[in-house]
């Protein structure tokens, strides 16, 4: 019996004991008058008010109190001190103390000690779940970022402000704009949940779909988006970003866009190095030159980058290992190229050949020179080669010292060798032979034409060899068909590389 009675007597004590920490408390006032309103009585304070309700302390100019609602009508200098880390000030308070949420209305500053400062004339803070919501405009501010947006909320335990709705962000970087996004006011990260605009201070524009920003690291890990400066665009799948080392990486179907060149370049991944301005792309990497005239050149590598620098003659695209280009009136390969856009002039390098029509061109060294998109001249130096093969499968050739290329409404012209010029050109006549149904015509070759010269000019008709021009002391003769043989049919040095010739499906990766 006696326990029994102790143990009620316990549970009533702690019954009282947990309604007393519920209670609101008036724990000092200047001047207190009673009174009563649809017949409940409530208390009018006024001068130097303190309330208490455990570790919340209340203080205003003067008060409402509501003993039986356990509620309070707070005005004039308002103040809530939560524990040692929360701070808040206003101009009017409606207070609820059943439920611990305090309505605060006009100036009001919401303080988390040390890591960030809430302003709204309109929040709502629930002691219970130590969350602030504010509505109709606010702004978070810390020693980083300062964040604007017409709804939100930030949780005191877990230092979270959440931003709904015309979002704002400003910082000494970057500003940006957004519909929704949270950040983290101890660990200074932003993350992103929807479309997002960031501008920074060199004028540069990105766009993301989601991910976070560490304001303090300056890193990102972001996807969906597009960065864009001045020169260039970059787009792809996924961001990878360090601004301290302005170091920029884009992942899964990667786009740059040079808007001075007109070129966009494409890849499973892409590398931007602003400090030193060189972007690379790599993977299923390709380009596609856009020109006047609609023909776009397309060039595929293992690996392409871009050089930036203020001097234009120092403006560098490079293309490494593996290259393959394409164009309705050009194809090649070689090892490596590179692309000086202060002279619209690309330089290939190791083992190059090219084709233009049936005719295919090599050298040493080969470089192209450009005039609006098009081609307009191929410099070709040491073991020149022109070969184009006829309809017989013979190989007519030309080799020099030297060799420039002339192009006309993107077809071949003309060529001009300089120096230790030779030539083999199969002679081709046509002839008539009648069967029983019809006549029909034979193609035959007659003999080859072997001419050496220093100096040669070969024209060209539709893109088809027509006529040589030689100069200086040529030595020629004529092989009729019985006596030819291999080796007569082939200068030193010819190889005929015709399997190698990239089609666009094997340039351009889809």
């Amino acid at each position: 019996m006696i326990n029994r009675l102790l143990l009620i007597s316990l549970i009533l004590l702690f019954q009282v004991t947990a309604i007393a920490q519920k209670r609101v408390k008036l724990k000092s006032a200047d001047t207190m008058r009673g009174g009563t309103e649809n017949n409940e009585r409530f208390d009018w304070v006024i001068g130097n008010v303190v309330f208490v309700q455990n570790q919340t302390t209340i203080y205003c100019d003067s008060a409402i109190f509501h003993r039986s609602k356990n509620q309070i009508e707070a005005f004039g200098k308002i103040r809530i001190q939560d524990g040692d880390s929360v701070s808040v000030t206003a101009s009017k308070l409606n207070y609820d103390g059943d439920k611990k949420i305090a309505y605060l209305r006009k100036n009001v500053i919401f303080d988390k000690l040390k890591t960030a400062t809430l302003y709204t004339d309109f929040l709502d803070f629930d002691r219970v779940k130590n969350v602030a919501t504010y509505f109709n405009g606010g702004k978070v501010v810390d020693s980083t970022n300062t964040l604007t947006s017409k709804k939100g909320y930030y949780n005191v335990n877990t230092n979270m402000a959440s931003f709904k709705k015309d979002v704002n962000g400003v910082n000494k970087d970057y500003e940006l704009t957004s519909d929704t996004l949270q950040y983290n006011t101890r660990s200074k990260v932003i993350y992103f949940q929807a479309f997002t605009t960031l501008k920074d201070k060199e004028g540069g524009v990105a766009y993301y779909q989601n991910g976070y920003y560490d304001t303090t690291k300056k890193l990102s890990t972001l996807s969906q988006g597009e960065i864009e400066t001045e020169s260039y665009k970059l787009k792809g799948d996924a961001y990878f970003i360090d601004d301290k080392v302005k170091m920029y990486k884009a992942r899964g179907r990667v786009a740059m866009t040079s808007k001075e060149e007109n070129l966009v370049v494409f890849g499973d991944a892409g590398d931007y190095d602003k400090e030193h301005g060189v972007t690379k792309v790599y993977g299923n990497a390709y380009l596609t030159k856009i020109a006047d005239n609609g023909d776009s050149l397309f060039l595929s590598a293992d690996t392409l980058v871009s050089i930036e620098n203020e001097d234009p003659s120092k403006k560098r695209m490079l293309a490494y290992n593996n290259v393959l280009i394409y164009k309705s009136d050009l194809q090649g390969t070689a090892d490596s190229l590179s692309y000086s856009p202060s002279d619209s002039t690309l330089y290939f390098y190791n083992n190059p050949v090219l084709w233009s029509e049936e005719n295919q061109m090599s050298a040493d060294s080969v470089w192209i020179q450009l005039s609006q998109g098009s081609i307009d001249k191929l410099f070709m130096v040491m073991n020149a080669f022109v070969i184009a093969e006829d309809t017989l499968k013979n190989f007519n050739q030309i080799k020099g010292r030297k060799m420039v290329a002339n192009f006309k409404d993107d077809q071949i012209h003309h060529v001009d060798v300089q120096g230790n010029g030779e030539s083999l050109y199969f002679a081709i006549e046509e002839a008539e032979a009648e069967t029983e149904d019809a006549t029909i015509r034979i193609l035959a070759t007659v003999g080859m034409n072997k001419i050496i010269c220093s100096n040669m000019k070969i024209n060209f008709l539709d893109g088809k060899l027509n006529n040589i021009s030689f100069y200086v002391n040529p030595d020629a003769s004529f092989i009729p068909p019985h006596e030819l043989n291999k080796e007569d049919q082939e200068l030193r040095g010819f190889i005929w590389r015709g399997e190698e010739r990239p089609t666009r499906s094997q340039v351009v990766k889809q």
